[in-house]
């Protein structure tokens, strides 16, 4: 009995072997690759142009070497604004990540009105960031704020969420919070469905409480997913802009100023200084570089 005879796929169209599926292949790669160039590799070359230069204008610049840099060591506000970045970082990240697993552990579960609670978590992610951010401004408004207005009902004092740092810093907080939880609770939802029941089930006769099981075979499973989500996470948290912008503007004083909106106050505030807000965010994409290699590295080794 022969074997039957597999016919190769015809060839692509208007093609000619390898070298014309290429061309195919390039043709429809090449609209993504004009917007990366135009929006995102061209804009980032102009920075970098633009932090060895004292700029002033639209127009052209003055080249100053390493001047903006050797301003940046001595910038007081730079160094705050960096420190805040940290500290945010350091709180939103893990404990955003550690939400988004303790609710996809729960919703996971047959819950009575379970996909009404996952619309409800994950909608501050469809909605604008623009919008979360005046929701919390509605929120946590000293004068006319929901927050004070509650606090006073219950015959409670009004607290300062714009006068004082601390509490400034913890309002933007928890409104980037809200707004990231959703995202990571349905990407372990999307994970837990990849985890082989078998495993849970051997875990469980062989005497296993469900906190053990949960513990010591569910979490460790899902360890490429929270890698991905610590990474992104990191990444949002030192670009955060609009909830800071529209909560606070970096105040009182410079208690909530982050790195990219000293940027943008250095680039287009009265100073109209490009070439120093251009060098702000130079350090700013090199720190969020250093990080994300520094995590793929230890990543791999955790694997290894």
């Amino acid at each position: 009995m022969t074997a039957p005879v597999v016919e190769p796929p015809p060839p692509l169209v208007g093609t000619t072997g390898s070298r014309g599926q290429a061309r195919v292949a390039w043709a429809m790669l090449a609209p993504n690759l004009l917007l990366l160039g135009v929006f995102l590799l061209g804009p980032l070359v102009w920075a970098f142009l633009m932090a060895f230069q004292e700029k002033r204008s639209f127009g052209g610049g003055t080249w100053s070497g390493l001047d903006n840099f050797a301003r940046l060591l001595g910038d007081d506000v730079f160094w705050r604004a960096l420190l805040n970045t940290a500290v945010f970082t350091a709180v939103t990240v893990p404990v955003g990540v550690l939400l988004g697993l303790g609710l996809a552990l729960l919703m996971d579960k047959a819950l009575p009105g379970r996909g009404v609670f996952r619309t409800i978590v994950y909608l501050p992610i469809v909605i604008s960031s623009l919008v979360t951010s005046l929701i919390g401004l509605l929120l946590f408004d000293e004068t006319v704020g929901i927050v004070n207005g509650v606090l006073a009902d219950l015959g409670l004092g009004a607290v300062s969420w714009q006068s004082d740092g601390t509490l400034a810093m913890a309002s933007v907080v928890v409104m980037t919070l809200w707004s990231r939880v959703g995202f990571s609770m349905v990407v372990y939802i999307a994970a837990l469905q990849d985890v082989d029941p078998q495993v849970v089930e051997a875990a469980r006769v062989d005497g296993a409480t469900p906190w053990q099981t949960t513990r010591r075979v569910v979490v460790p499973l899902l360890r490429p997913t929270t890698f991905f989500l610590v990474l992104i996470n990191l990444i949002w948290s030192f670009q955060v802009f609009d909830v800071v912008y529209v909560m606070t503007n970096g105040g009182p004083g410079y208690s909530t100023t982050m790195l990219v909106t000293y940027a943008y106050d250095e680039g287009f505030g009265p100073a109209r200084n490009f070439g120093y807000g251009a060098t702000v965010g130079v350090v700013l994409f090199v720190i969020t570089v250093l990080l994300t290699v520094l995590q793929v590295r230890r990543n791999t080794r955790s694997e290894v």
